[in-house]
């Protein structure tokens, strides 16, 4: 029997990762381990979190899964290098989609704006990154630490939430941008509601798309674009509350009927 690829995320937000890996490998098994006892994580100091983090992975090893994708920036930027130090399988971090971003925008011109946590923002991992790909200093940082505690509680306002976007964005020119990147993995749950806040000539990307490519390489995975049942996930949670492993498997439903 094939062992399940594990996905991890402080909250449910590493579904959206999953989603994509859903879709593209329905022959496979997965599980999704979900740190409920402490998310969110973005608000929290980094040595608090590191500790959840390591927590959370040694329970998911006890699985005895092939692999393990950190479906989540901050936790990522906080301890990928570490576990994969610690661990033998396979371990697929993720970061924002900083680069493909500037070189879409590159010859035009436009600017990116970088939505994620504060922790993930504080981090030199995500500034050395910028600092690499970013030539002509055309990335804006804004956090959003609001939309990771509304994605908990399943709220999907369009009014409020689009307010909110509105808010956020207020003091920028949006005709000067031509990217937004959404760099962390519960904030693509909005995208729709994003979209329609944006000028049509803003694109909208996050870092979902490369992690299940890299995944993909690593497992040498047979991709395929087929239906799928919520039956390939088996879902554990840190705080082991089966409402909360409800939860986890509405949200996914939400997540297939808007990609619809």
């Amino acid at each position: 029997m094939t062992k399940k690829i594990a996905f991890f995320d402080s909250g449910i937000g590493g579904l959206t990762v999953l989603h994509k890996a859903l879709q593209q490998f329905p022959e496979e098994q997965f599980l999704y381990y979900a740190d409920t006892k402490h998310v969110p994580y973005g608000t929290k100091s980094a040595d608090e979190v590191r500790g959840h983090i390591f927590d959370c992975v040694e329970a998911i090893v006890q699985e005895d899964v092939q692999a393990i994708v950190i479906a989540c920036n901050t936790a990522t930027s906080l301890a990928v290098k570490d576990l994969r130090a610690k661990y033998d399988i396979p371990i697929i971090g993720m970061e924002p989609a900083v680069k493909p971003a500037v070189e879409m925008n590159r010859d035009s011109g436009k600017r990116v704006i970088v939505f994620a946590t504060a922790l993930t923002l504080s981090q030199s991992k995500y500034n050395e990154l910028v600092s690499r790909v970013d030539d002509h200093h055309s990335v804006d940082s804004i956090a959003l630490p609001e939309l990771v505690e509304w994605c908990e509680q399943l709220d999907f306002d369009p009014s409020k939430i689009a307010d909110y976007f509105r808010l956020k964005l207020a003091d920028l020119d949006l005709r000067g941008y031509g990217t937004v990147v959404l760099g962390c993995t519960h904030y693509p749950f909005y995208t729709s509601i994003l979209r329609t806040v944006l000028p049509d000539h803003i694109q909208i990307i996050d870092g979902s798309t490369g992690t299940v490519n890299h995944l993909k390489q690593r497992l040498q995975l047979v991709g395929q674009h087929a239906g799928r049942t919520g039956e390939q996930v088996t879902f554990l949670s840190s705080s082991g509350r089966p409402e909360e492993q409800e939860k986890m498997y509405r949200a996914l439903q939400y997540l297939e009927k808007s990609s619809m």
